[in-house]
């Protein structure tokens, strides 16, 4: 079956020569209409969040973005035997003959993601483990694990959640394919680059051989307005001058929902103010902790009065931001 093409410049809305924080603007503006918590149909919401998360994946990473502008539409001529493939031969059989590949479903990753940047483990055999000969003189061969990656949002990651997945499986020669369901369990406090291990659900085994496994590869999903550092989960918050110089209490958003946060006297810029606890779960039990990283801004423009009161504080101020030569 033929992996379809993704544009993810037109999934964006952004030009293919736009800068990196053109594209960064571009998915914060699209995550913020298309998050599930807040769009309006929850499950078309959802869809487009991940479209929008595996878009973004790419072309905000230097490296994948150059390999994806080099591929561009014509990635399936390209393909075989190139470096962009991720390295790995899509379900070889035991012959070498060409099979299909497994195709996931709800992993929240299309299988173009998955062929070209997904880590190239989607399906693979033990072949240099020996084969041990079963009764009647066959060999038995254990079943291939076969791996995907599967898209956490950091609200599942906190909350843990139950996702259903589906794997089409390639039929033997002459066999049609079949298709299962599974409900994953999406542990809380799952963490980037974590397995989530379904046993005996990969490959058939030959000659009586136990099957292989079905291994999930956790990715957490970008969020608009958090980053993620270990446990801990930080967000900008932007500050007029006078509210930096003179404090100000705001509301910020967090996983847990809106909460206050006094921002003392002569806060600076860069500085970070922390609210404990509000992170996602630690290995411990406990939880990180939140933080929310000070950007002073200043108006781009002001009307006539307002350049007569910063003159007249800038007069009036000793404050000496730089020394004098």
């Amino acid at each position: 079956m033929p992996v379809k093409f993704k544009d993810y410049y037109e999934t964006l809305g952004v030009a293919r020569t736009a800068s990196p924080e053109d594209i960064k603007k571009a998915f914060r503006a699209l995550a913020r209409i298309h998050h599930p918590d807040v769009a309006k149909n929850k499950a078309k919401g959802e869809e487009k969040f991940k479209e929008i998360n595996e878009a973004y994946e790419v072309l905000s990473d230097p490296d994948k973005r150059r390999r994806y502008d080099e591929l561009g539409a014509n990635w399936q001529q390209e393909a075989a035997g190139s470096p962009f493939s991720g390295g790995f031969e899509r379900g070889r059989t035991s012959a070498g003959g060409a099979r299909p590949d497994f195709e996931f479903g709800g992993t929240g990753f299309s299988d173009f993601f998955e062929s070209f940047f997904g880590g190239g483990r989607r399906g693979y055999d033990f072949y240099g483990h020996a084969a041990d000969q079963a009764e009647g003189g066959e060999f038995a061969r254990p079943g291939r694990d076969v791996e995907a990656d599967i898209l956490v949002t950091l609200e599942e990651a906190l909350r843990g959640s139950l996702r259903k997945i589906t794997l089409r499986r390639p039929g033997a020669d002459g066999e049609a394919d079949r298709t299962d369901t599974y409900q994953v369990r999406i542990p809380a406090g799952v963490r980037e680059g974590q397995r989530i291990r379904l046993a005996g659900q990969g490959g058939s085994g030959f000659g009586g051989a136990a099957a292989g496994d079905l291994y999930l590869r956790v990715r957490l999903a970008r969020h608009p307005d958090f980053n993620v550092q270990g446990a801990d989960l930080y967000c900008d918050l932007d500050l007029a001058p006078w509210e930096a110089v003179l404090g100000v209490r705001v509301r910020i958003p967090t996983l847990d929902g809106a909460t206050s946060l006094r921002v003392p006297a002569g806060t600076l810029a860069g500085s970070h103010l922390r609210l404990k606890g509000l992170g996602l779960p630690r290995e411990d039990g406990g939880r990180g902790d939140f933080y929310a990283t000070i950007r002073v801004q200043t108006p781009p423009a002001v009307s006539a009065g307002e350049r007569t009161l910063w003159e007249q504080l800038a007069r009036a101020s000793s404050f000496k931001p730089r020394k004098t030569p």
